[in-house]
């Protein structure tokens, strides 16, 4: 499939950003940036909103990824949002799109998430997102444990300048090879053929001998219902829109739940961001090659977060979160001081601190290692084992091609994305550095083969190759 009209000298079209507000332009063809770490694709989103192709505001963001990205930099002034130089210098990998919700850009963030990432909870949350009246920093209303055990929350009546974020989570299953739909859909189409030509007798004959040979098995079901209900229109704006009946193979409707619930968060005709870490994949826990696994179980005791009931009362939720904060400091004070003496003589003095035992044992084991401990690595690595470890789920091919035809089918029935951003997050070993060519050009392809023409930025070869040939246009 290619774009009606081809390349870039196609005369450029315009849709309206909504009613009452002024038009957007539109790409000729739809552009797609690659960068290496995932915050790296802030600013093509910025530039695309300086640029009139992205509204200012009520942009939605559908996110795949292992990870849901949806910190925030603990320490930096709310106010930071609108220095966008300033903001980029401060944001880092885990923590880039809340800041973008503060400033008013996103409202709607669906994350799609592959079964080993489990951070938070499947569903819809709806919260505010604003300037903490004590501290001048961005937190959250939301009470998931992925917001208390970084200290982030914080009453409504204690925020200023709050936006309303809705938040959808979702799982994304791969496709097994034998849920191919399109297949199945072509397989089944030469069997309907089939019985038509034949005589009552003969099918009879056909269905005794060969039992997948049957007018009522799921594969047919599905595939016809797939075949009617499954129609792909154009829109002036290029996008396309699709009524799915059923998903393919053994998801049963999942998908098409799946489909249905995000179109109930895309506004019709609404621009959005397309953005997939590759890392959505396959996934690493780098921390786990770092260290042993000891080393890992006393890291977690160390920076254990219990989530708090879920009919807890403000006041506990605030005391959660201010203990939390405290126990924080505490660690980043450690490993500070073991930066500068990790003599037996400190530890036991940190070690005499509630929850702190475990320092001992962990200082021991890693300065036996083979290399000097790193202790900011170390504090690093601890706060991504608190009350829900980093997903770590290293794919087969098989796994892989079976969630990019899950995607694919996914994205043949949501609209054309206004943009669509990747990373690769190959550098710091979240996607293995073995997979992820593997990977990008299995994604770049998927892509073409929903959109059609991509205007694809190599923008991570920038460094190796500043003279050019970071970006091209491809069927």
């Amino acid at each position: 499939m290619s774009d009606s009209g081809g390349g870039g000298g196609r005369e450029q079209r315009v849709q309206e950003a909504g009613s009452g507000t002024s038009p957007l332009r539109a790409y000729p063809t739809l552009p797609v940036w690659v960068v290496e770490n995932h915050h790296e694709v802030l600013p093509f989103i910025y530039r695309a909103i300086g640029s009139k192709h992205l509204p200012a505001s009520n942009i939605s963001f559908v996110h795949l990824d292992s990870h849901p990205d949806l910190l925030i930099p603990v320490n930096m002034p709310a106010d930071t949002v609108f220095d966008k130089e300033t903001l980029f210098s401060e944001i880092s990998i885990e923590n880039w799109i809340m800041p973008a919700v503060y400033a008013g850009h996103f409202s709607q963030v669906i994350w799609l998430h592959p079964s080993w990432a489990q951070q938070i909870e499947e569903g819809t949350h709806h919260f505010l997102v604003g300037k903490d009246t004590s501290t001048t920093t961005i937190r959250v209303t939301s009470t998931e444990g992925y917001f208390l055990s970084d200290g982030l929350y914080v009453p409504a009546d204690q925020l200023e300048n709050e936006k309303p974020l809705h938040l959808s989570v979702h799982l994304v299953n791969p496709t097994k090879p034998s849920d191919n739909w399109e297949e199945s859909r072509a397989l089944s189409s030469t069997k309907r053929l089939k019985l038509s030509d034949d005589t009552t007798d003969s099918v009879a004959a056909s269905s005794s001998k060969d039992t997948d040979v049957r007018p009522s098995s799921c594969a047919d079901t599905q595939a016809e219902g797939l075949e009617k209900n499954t129609r792909t229109q154009e829109t002036a704006d290029g996008s396309q829109g699709t009524s799915a009946s059923c998903s393919f193979g053994n998801h049963t409707c999942q998908t098409t739940e799946l489909i249905k619930d995000i179109l109930q968060v895309l506004q019709k005709d609404a621009a959005y961001v397309l953005d997939i870490d590759l890392d959505f994949f396959s996934v690493k826990n780098p921390f786990k090659e770092i260290y042993t696994q000891e080393e890992y179980k006393l890291l977690k005791e160390l920076y254990n977060f219990k989530k708090p009931n879920s009919n807890a009362s403000e006041e506990d939720l605030l005391d959660c979160v201010e203990n939390r904060i405290r126990q924080l400091e505490d660690l980043e004070a450690v490993f500070a001081d073991l930066c500068d003496d990790d003599s037996e003589e400190i530890l036991e003095r940190w070690a005499l601190n509630p929850g702190m035992a475990p320092l001992i044992p962990l200082v021991h084991s890693l300065k036996n290692g083979v290399v000097i401990p790193n202790y900011e690595l170390v504090h690093q690595a601890g706060l991504t084992c608190d009350y829900s470890e980093i997903p770590h789920h290293v794919s087969t091919e098989e796994e892989i091609e079976g969630l990019v035809q899950s995607v694919k089918h996914l994205l043949k029935n949501l609209p054309k994305p206004t943009l669509v951003t990747i990373s690769r997050s190959s550098l710091d070993d979240y996607c293995p550095a073995n997979q992820v060519e593997l990977i990008q050009e299995k994604v770049l392809n998927g892509l073409r083969s929903v959109y059609g023409t991509l205007d694809v930025h190599l923008e991570y070869l920038e460094d190796l190759n500043p003279a050019g040939a970071d970006s091209f246009s491809t069927e």
